[in-house]
Parts: C-alpha cells; structure tokens; sequence
C-alpha cells in the first residue's frame, strides 16, 4: 500500500509543479484555518501573476497578504478583503484584479468545481453589481443568476489532522472553506499538525477524504488571531 501514501518530505516538494500564470484556491476564513506555510513557499519560490480563489486576502504580513508584496498575485476571487491595506492600495490603483464574490456564493463555485458541476444557479446578487454581465433566469416566479462552478490548478488547504492516505479532519471553525477547496484543485496540497497511521482516525470523524488530496506535509503554525478582543479584567473595569 506504500503507493497511497501521499506524504512529502518538505515544501519545496509539496508545492513542487506551481508555475506563473496558475490558479491557487486557498482555504482559511480570516487567519483561521490557513495553510500558512504553504503560502510562504508560494513567496520564497516567487511565482508571480497568479490568481488567487481565497475567502479574503489575510492581512499585510501574514496570510496571503505576503504575497502582495512582490506581486505575485494579479487576481484574487474573494469575499472580504478589509483587513488587508496593502490590498485596498492595490486595487485601488488599478494594479490587482479583483471578483468580489458572496461568501456563500463562493463557497459554492469551489463545492460545484470539485463536484464537477459546471454552473448553478442561485439568487444572491440579483440586481446588484455582483449580476452585471451574468445570465438571469426566473424559476417559481423568483430570479436566479447563473455562476460557473472554480477549479485551480493548485488547491491548499490546512487541516488538524491526516493519516498517511491523505484522509484529513479539520478541527472546529478551521473547517470553514478547506472542505471545499481541497475537492477543487487539480492538485490539492494539504499541510497539517499531525499525520497518523493509517486505521487510526475514525471513519465517521473524516471531513475529507484522501481521494482529493495529492500531497501531504505536516508543519508548526502560528495561529495568529486576526483580532484579538478582550474583555476589560476585574481591578481595570472597578468591579
């Protein structure tokens, strides 16, 4: 069975294959659940105009923000984008192509492209700019739009935990977008906290399975906390 195991030695070879011009899907929501250093690989191997398929952009100096830097990134597909000011920089002068996209939408367009459904409907956006140019059609008397379903050249995901087969578990809201995202690369790398052995993780626990993953890597994380938001302690409230 040696030839399913799907475990790479380092991330130069986990991201081995990226090449300028490719389309990146990247799952994470904020900085929660993001394959950080899958994305610092992407900026040591400085692969540039590429299209970036993310929930957001993370921030200046951390998550997919890094790689504005240097201009790796000439499109992003993206929700929500306002943490991030070198982004706004960027797409205000004009130098980023950016698609906002609805989250759920977007959630949808990778779920559709890994399933391989090319396009479906759905009523979010009717009337707004999110419908310009899209075909519109009307089922029980409601107006729906067309969006095409996405698929990547590369997919990279985190997750808690994988056995060596590439089956993988995400732990609580780290699970957001890196279900969907890892059916819809056309090479899914995954990087996680712990790989086990096959036969000890249980079946009805498994978000993913290792059908869609291609490369397996486990590193150390940050998990920075986009905004860290305390309540007051006792003595500094006067309770």
């Amino acid at each position: 069975m040696a030839g399913f195991n799907k475990v790479v030695a380092n991330y130069q070879e986990a991201m081995a294959g990226l090449e300028n011009g490719m389309t990146v899907i990247a799952g994470g929501f904020g900085l929660c659940g993001i394959p950080e250093n899958l994305i610092n690989e992407i900026k040591r191997k400085g692969t540039k105009d590429l299209t970036v398929v993310s929930n957001n952009c993370g921030v200046d100096d951390f998550g997919l923000g890094v790689l504005l830097a240097d201009r790796q990134i000439s499109k992003i597909v993206a929700s929500y984008v306002g943490e991030n000011a070198e982004f706004e920089r960027q797409m205000m002068s004009g130098e980023l192509a950016v698609e906002l996209t609805p989250q759920g939408t977007l959630a949808e367009k990778m779920r559709a492209g890994g399933a391989g459904i090319p396009a479906f409907f759905t009523a979010t956006g009717v009337g707004t700019p999110v419908g310009e140019g899209k075909e519109v059609r009307t089922f029980n008397g409601r107006e729906y739009l067309l969006e095409e379903g996405i698929k990547g050249d590369f997919a990279i995901i985190k997750a808690w935990k994988a056995d060596k087969y590439g089956n993988l578990v995400y732990r609580k809201t780290a699970r957001n977008f890196n279900p969907m995202a890892a059916t819809a690369g056309k090479i899914t790398v995954v990087e996680v906290e712990e790989i086990v052995e096959p036969g000890e993780l249980d079946p009805d626990q498994i978000h993913t399975s290792g059908i869609y993953v291609d490369r397996l890597i486990v590193g150390t994380f940050e998990k920075r906390i986009e905004q860290r938001t305390i309540r007051p302690s006792q003595q500094e409230s006067g309770e």
